[in-house]
């Protein structure tokens, strides 16, 4: 594979088809319109990465079903290039549905059982060669649950080497794991491998037992975590390096669905990444992102261009960064030298 040939960012993991209500604030027992979007966390993140003029692609798997065939194509439509996707014929393509309560309650029903074809990805999957050259490389906890997937994960990221940039969404699903403790054993043997890791408090908790957030980011930093980011909801974005500590306030929206919010971030974080822009702008970046798409009801087909996010930071004055130091004391326990 040539260098021109390279995607700048390669995402692993879930994809599939998204049912969302088309009416909300009631139950699916009573909905009776939907729409049809292309979904799964990692190749979210591939279409936001996109649609800010990236080449872009996702290895996951699908069904040789109807919706297998709707999400190559959609991918396809959104920027994001299918070569990796393997097409499987025992496993039907995964179909997941909200409900939508705005603020703040929009639980998710997963279709995926007994497995899901992006599970069924196997070490013979990973292209090598792209994985490891690609600028970014982003992958998601659900992919570790099971196997072959997690095997195929560890193939790819010690392809890749913590080449810069390699990222963890850590991403805990309770339902998708056999059990909690199964979950922090296997999130936790895979932060040695990445160079940035990006979670909520939870997920936190269960990569490194720790929920207070400057706490969680130091424990990430710690097990050689070069970016620790630590979103703690209406309190904002933490996000820690060695010498850094940035803390980026929400920025306020009329909150449709929250569920795209995550993945606007990650590819707005791979935007800036590649770009080379200090922390305090990534993460501003990210983080007005997240809440353009948070005021949609769809997630793939609702990421910003670029110039949606700048307007809305420069609407948005009180969502400017605070940036101060790292903790001295921790550089004097020599814990992040």
């Amino acid at each position: 594979m040539s260098t021109h040939d390279v995607p700048d960012v390669i995402t692993i993991g879930r994809s599939g088809v998204d049912i969302y209500p088309l009416e909300t604030g009631i139950g699916l027992e009573e909905v009776k319109t939907f729409g049809k979007y292309l979904g799964g966390s990692p190749t979210n993140v591939a279409v936001a990465a996109a649609r800010y003029g990236h080449k872009c692609a996702t290895i996951t798997g699908v069904g040789d079903d109807p919706f297998g065939r709707f999400v190559r194509n959609e991918m396809t439509r959104l920027g994001v290039d299918d070569s990796f996707v393997k097409v499987h014929s025992e496993f039907n393509t995964p179909v997941t549905f909200c409900e939508v309560f705005p603020p703040d309650d929009f639980p998710l029903y997963f279709y995926r059982q007994p497995s899901a074809p992006d599970l069924e990805i196997a070490i013979e999957d990973i292209p090598v060669e792209a994985v490891k050259a690609a600028k970014v490389f982003l992958f998601s906890g659900t992919g570790l649950t099971v196997e072959p997937s997690r095997s195929a994960h560890h193939a790819a990221l010690d392809a890749r080497a913590k080449a810069h940039w390699t990222i963890a969404d850590l991403d805990y699903r309770p339902m998708f794991w056999e059990s909690e403790e199964k979950a922090v054993e296997e999130i936790s043997a895979v932060l040695d491998k990445v160079n940035v890791a990006v979670g909520n408090k939870e997920e936190c908790r269960i990569a490194v037992g720790e929920t207070e957030p400057d706490r969680a980011a130091d424990a990430l930093l710690e097990r050689g975590v070069e970016i620790a980011i630590v979103k703690q909801g209406p309190r904002g974005t933490l996000a820690k390096t060695r010498s850094e500590r940035i803390e980026v306030p929400v920025t306020k929206v009329d909150i449709c669905n929250g569920l795209g919010a995550g993945d606007a971030f990650g590819g707005a974080l791979c935007h800036a990444l590649i770009l080379g822009w200090d922390l305090p702008q990534t993460i501003q970046f990210a983080s007005t992102a997240g809440a353009i798409v948070a005021s949609r009801l769809e997630c793939s087909t609702a990421m910003p261009a670029a110039e949606e996010v700048f307007q809305l930071i420069k609407d948005n004055p009180q969502s400017q960064p605070r940036v101060q130091e790292q903790d001295p004391f921790i550089k004097e326990q020599g814990k992040l030298s």
